[in-house]
């Protein structure tokens, strides 16, 4: 392997939407640097972070029919069961719920949960609260889908954050996804939900960190217990 090959793999590719603001940052941090010196600095800095957030790395997925993939990177800031968004159609019952927080310096480019077919996409527009608060799941603008399975569907809804002001969707109603492959994008803190089938068996705790496309989050083949968790 060339040197240049190797340097190549250790750079994180940039996912396109983010080609734009990095230009922006990048002409700002010009014309700081034009007006005074340590300004430029401080341009250059909120550039380098604006290619940090919109980096893209590839990620290696679990292929275990049943497993419930991280959509989001992220800490696991809520587990439980809430009724789905009513846009999404699937009705009032209560549904074992997992949310993913991603700060500003989380990977925010999401991947499906699951394998499926997407049913439905809905957008609501709305605030923008603190995406880690359990109101934001009612409250926030938020685009949701459903993705049909063999084992029932699921709900995955994008939430924008308290400086979030953009959700990117990549696909359409009747588009199949999956495991792992890229739905969507929020810009700038957010969160994601995910609103799981009956039988779903919880694979984390509150406060683990979890990665997109990566992090198995529930089993719907096993009947085992719900794991516990301690911090040590």
């Amino acid at each position: 392997m060339s040197l240049i090959d190797s340097v190549r793999r250790q750079i994180t590719p940039i996912h396109p939407e983010g080609y734009v603001f990095i230009a922006i940052f990048a002409v700002l941090t010009f014309l700081l640097s034009y007006l005074w010196s340590p300004l430029g600095w401080i341009g250059a800095i909120l550039t380098a972070w604006c290619a940090y957030f919109f980096r893209d790395p590839k990620r290696v997925t679990p292929m275990r029919e049943g497993l419930v993939i991280s959509p989001a990177d992220g800490v696991v800031s809520s587990i439980g069961f809430f009724a789905p968004p009513p846009e999404l159609g699937m009705g009032n019952e209560p549904r074992q719920r997992v949310s993913i927080f991603m700060s500003v310096f989380d990977v925010h480019v999401n991947r499906a949960p699951v394998s499926g077919r997407i049913a439905k996409l809905a957008y609501k527009p709305g605030l923008f609260l603190n995406a880690d608060l359990d109101k934001a799941s009612e409250d926030n603008e938020r685009n949701g889908l459903v993705i049909e399975t063999a084992y029932g569907p699921f709900g995955v809804v994008q939430i924008a954050g308290l400086i979030a002001r953009r959700i990117v969707s990549f696909v359409r109603e009747g588009d199949a996804l999956a495991t792992g492959d890229r739905f969507g994008l929020i810009r700038f803190g957010s969160r994601v939900d995910v609103y799981m089938p009956e039988g779903a068996r919880v694979l984390v705790g509150l406060g683990a960190k979890a990665i997109a496309g990566e992090t198995p989050i529930a089993d719907m083949k096993s009947g085992e217990p719900r794991l516990t968790y301690k911090q040590q």
